[in-house]
């Protein structure tokens, strides 16, 4: 008898433990209080996966990211026409915009037939307008413009003095600023 209720228990409890796994997985996961918008890492595409629609990229620390692309992932620097997946080549570097979970929401492409840099340092910000002035190394100036993303996510320490990398794609005669990363001084 006592093995009875010992099986019936263990039938129970597993099917519990299988129900609530199920019904967790739908769920939303709790917010963070604090941290809102999407976070950016830097790497280089290590893998990708057309069939599962995923990438992998590796960040500077060596650590290996797994991010899944829908048909909303927005790839900047890129050719236009193609599903997200098929726009970013292993090696390619890249910043990845995502929201705390392993979905990409936007991808940058950096580089040769990408986005490209300018490094300087800042001297004017005006996030209500999303303009950003730099003087570059070579001692010139530019103004830039910001996308919404970039002007919204653009870190509050980032003010004048900074130096920063500006990535950014040429949309006519205007740069349009995608990401603004500080320059770590050493």
């Amino acid at each position: 008898m006592r093995d009875l209720h010992v099986a019936c228990l263990s039938l129970i409890l597993g099917a519990l433990i299988a129900t609530s796994s199920t019904f967790g997985a739908g769920q939303e996961r709790p917010p963070i209080p604090g941290l809102t918008g999407t976070i950016a890492l830097e790497g280089t595409v290590d893998k990708t996966h057309a069939g599962v629609n995923t990438i992998i990229v590796k960040s500077a620390d060596g650590l290996r990211h797994l991010f899944h692309l829908t048909n909303g992932t927005a790839v900047h620097g890129t050719r236009d026409g193609d599903a997200a997946v098929h726009q970013v080549d292993e090696g390619s570097h890249v910043i990845v915009h995502y929201a705390g979970d392993d979905t990409a929401e936007e991808i940058d492409r950096i580089g040769e037939g990408g986005l490209g840099e300018l490094r300087g340092v800042v001297t004017g910000v005006d996030r209500a307008a999303r303009q950003l002035s730099i003087r570059i190394d070579d001692g010139s100036s530019q103004a830039v413009l910001m996308t919404e993303r970039a002007a919204r996510t653009i870190a509050r320490n980032i003010g004048l003095g900074a130096r920063v990398t500006v990535y950014y794609a040429a949309e006519g005669s205007q740069k349009m600023a995608h990401y603004v990363s500080m320059v770590r001084q050493d």
